[in-house]
């Protein structure tokens, strides 16, 4: 049995047993990623739909997705390669990429516009060995790393990936500890922490999705733009308010089919909310 050290929960993981993740594992004693190099999507995308908006517009990028996270959205767009019972019992059967050869691949697609490999899809920091050890080959070809994340990881892990990764979009789901302790199983301090830091080391966007009836207040959103343009750089000058912010759409989907799509009005109006404290706001999925 081991202690995994990656997010909050500080799994405690029997021989062969697996994390809350789905994707961490003991083996001889030592909890490793049990999803290294197990790709179950592959996809060359556009920049934008990260999405990122201020970094390198008007790219493309190789798009590589494992399985697992260590969250448990009821709305989660990737559920059928992330966490549900589905992509649990086939996470074995998913394909196998060395770090070598996704870093050829991506250089393959130079000629179609590719600047490097977004880490996407499901939660990357829970993988986050492939991760470093992939984007480090991809620098070395002169290409870059965008990572997508829920940001729910230790510091620690982010500063073993800083010194490869360019770009990260990261999800701020809510601005309420209740929100995110009941319905995501999650941690919202520890998103908050790593944004705050990975600010220090790369550009960094922010995207929050707006769930009717759960964290569409004016209120919520007014504190939470507050906080975020309140962010400082490794030197301490105020850079938060020019940090995107993107406001999204929520579709029902997966346990929240149930559910009506977030007005459009809702989401400009809380997207100008937003504006009173951040210079860079964008609206999704409307």
């Amino acid at each position: 049995m081991a202690t995994c050290e990656v997010c909050f929960r500080h799994c405690r993981i029997e021989e062969g047993g697996l994390g809350f993740c789905g994707a961490r594992t003991c083996a001889d004693g030592r909890v490793t990623a049990a999803n290294y190099g197990r790709v179950t999507s592959l996809a060359l995308d556009p920049i934008e739909k990260k999405p990122l908006a201020r970094f390198r517009p008007g790219s493309m990028i190789l798009s590589v997705g494992s399985y697992g996270c260590n969250l448990r959205c009821p709305f989660c767009q990737n559920f059928e390669i992330s966490w549900s019972d589905r992509a649990m019992a086939l996470a074995d059967q998913a394909d196998y990429i060395s770090p070598e050869k996704l870093a050829e691949i991506a250089a393959y697609y130079r000629d179609r516009g590719n600047i490097g490999v977004a880490f996407t899809y499901n939660e990357p920091l829970i993988g986050y060995e492939f991760v470093r050890d992939t984007a480090r080959l991809v620098h070395e070809a002169g290409m870059v790393n965008v990572l997508v994340s829920n940001g729910t990881a230790e510091l620690s892990v982010w500063e073993e990936l800083a010194p490869y990764i360019d770009a990260v979009n990261i999800d701020l789901k809510g601005f309420t500890d209740k929100y995110y302790s009941q319905l995501l199983k999650g941690d919202r301090k520890m998103v908050m922490d790593l944004i705050e830091r990975a600010a220090q080391t790369c550009h960094v966007e922010v995207t929050t999705l707006i769930v009717p009836g759960e964290n569409d207040s004016v209120d919520e959103m007014r504190e939470l733009s507050r906080w975020l343009a309140g962010i400082r750089d490794a030197a301490g000058t105020v850079i938060g308010a020019d940090i995107p912010l993107h406001v999204s759409r929520f579709f029902p989907r997966f346990h929240m089919a149930d559910r009506n799509p977030t007005d459009v009005r809702l989401v400009y109006r809380l997207a100008d909310v937003a504006r009173e404290s951040l210079n860079n706001v964008y609206t999704g999925n409307c």
